[in-house]
């Protein structure tokens, strides 16, 4: 089943048993590559300097089965109108769901010699400009530990909120973090002790305050969330030496601390996996 929403959050499902339904889907597989040589003088063959994915181009070959297929052809460009800019494709199957944001190149194509009473067929033509396939978002939640148990009878124990996880990113790729720490906390700072990468922030949060980061290439930020919802931008809090590191492929052991006590902290973590093709 593929489902395309479009920026304005207007949806269409194409699938075998709907008025949609995909005749074809290229390009889910691997993205092109751009890799980069350079060549020594006097040097047999070249020296690989690095490889880059280029955008990843997605075509949609849709069938109409309606009665009325003016009025479907009408919301197929609608919602696939390129000027809406990007919006995400969900793919899904028996094994999973992925996503990639993505926008059309042009309005749908007819041909004329496709159509017939009840059928329509048309041709959708798609641009990723982040190649990979990602999964939906995942919650890492915080880790009870436990500490000790009574003789008593019954589930009854004692503990204490870890402040350590190991995140285990089965994808192709490093993938982005999305953190929330909820205050308490004096100069919160979040480690990936695989890496001895680590984000600081450089401040006394509040108990009713929510430090959000994103590490995101293109689109970090730090902000403090209030608790009637308001924001505010406190990127210039984060500590000079700290990187907004990502998960890597792998286990990536997570540890947070901070310089005071904190059990009335809790930290929340999002990510998703990604996949170079599916």
């Amino acid at each position: 089943m593929i489902t395309y929403t479009n920026a304005n959050g207007e949806s269409i499902t194409m699938n075998r048993d709907s008025t949609f339904r995909v005749v074809e889907f290229n390009g889910r597989g691997g993205a092109d590559a751009d890799v980069q040589m350079q060549k020594p003088p006097f040097f047999d063959g070249g020296q690989l300097v690095d490889v880059a994915f280029e955008e990843r181009e997605l075509e949609l070959e849709v069938e109409i089965k309606s009665t009325d297929t003016a009025e479907h052809r009408r919301k197929l460009a609608r919602v696939f109108n390129p000027k809406l800019k990007a919006g995400t494709l969900s793919y899904e199957t028996s094994d999973g769901e992925w996503l990639i944001d993505c926008v059309a190149t042009g309005v749908p194509q007819f041909p004329s010699k496709e159509s017939s009473t009840g059928h329509q067929r048309c041709t959708v033509d798609l641009i990723a400009p982040n190649p990979y396939w990602r999964t939906p978002e995942i919650e890492t939640s915080p880790t009870f530990e436990p500490l000790f148990k009574f003789p008593f009878e019954g589930s009854f124990e004692m503990g204490i909120q870890r402040d350590a996880r190991i995140i285990d990113n089965d994808g192709d790729a490093p993938c982005p973090l999305q953190i929330e720490f909820n205050g308490p906390a004096e100069n919160p700072r979040i480690e990936n002790v695989t890496t001895g990468e680590y984000i600081k922030v450089k401040q006394t949060l509040q108990s009713s305050e929510v430090l959000k980061i994103d590490t995101t290439p293109g689109d970090k930020s730090v902000v403090i969330e209030e608790s009637d919802g308001t924001q505010r931008n406190v990127f210039n809090w984060i500590d000079l030496q700290s990187t907004f590191f990502q998960l890597e492929v792998g286990e990536n052991e997570i540890e947070y601390t901070a310089d005071d006590d904190i059990q009335g902290a809790i930290v929340d973590m999002y990510y998703n996996k990604r996949y170079v093709g599916v």
